[in-house]
């Protein structure tokens, strides 16, 4: 697939694609343990963490590349309607006050 064929997806369109691209290499083959799910997810943005660190331009845009791929997978695995959701959020965020009260 190639990555110009991605650009205009909705956020759910992508989540299809990468749970479909998973599935596909056999990452659900057996039910998904959602701890080691998320803690996958952490792991890329370490990863991205340690390529910013070591000032890796290309391997850090690609390690946040992994992180929204495998959280996307896991939207579409538990089918979850991520727009949906943020939206949700982004009303409440909206009511929230400044700094979310901190003060710091």
């Amino acid at each position: 697939m190639q990555t110009s064929t991605l650009k205009g997806k909705s956020l759910n369109e992508l989540a299809q694609i990468c749970h479909a691209i998973a599935v596909e290499k056999g990452f659900w083959d057996e039910e998904r343990n959602v701890g080691e799910a998320l803690m996958l997810i952490v792991t890329e943005l370490a990863e991205a963490m340690e390529s910013y660190r070591r000032q890796e331009p290309d391997n850090f845009k690609e390690e946040i590349a992994d992180t929204f791929i495998r959280l996307l997978d896991l939207c579409g695995g538990m089918n979850i309607d991520i727009e949906e959701e943020i939206g949700r959020k982004s009303e409440k965020n909206k009511k929230r006050p400044y700094k979310h009260g901190k003060i710091c």
